[in-house]
């Protein structure tokens, strides 16, 4: 999944550099979206690692 939001950050980079400002935008917003989606998952795996499927 962060390995998306890179990709769509270098797309938002690249469309910035050519002036396509709408698509820079949208594949930005697109990557943010995707990179906190990132951050819980990883949040709440460390959570649950220190708790639950915590070994004996």
């Amino acid at each position: 999944m962060l390995k998306w939001s890179a990709i769509f950050f270098v797309i938002a980079i690249i469309a910035a550099i050519f002036g396509f400002t709408d698509v820079a935008s949208g594949a930005s917003s697109i990557a943010l979206v995707i990179f906190y989606i990132f951050l819980v998952l990883v949040i709440i795996s460390f959570i649950l690692g220190l708790t639950i499927f915590k070994r004996k």
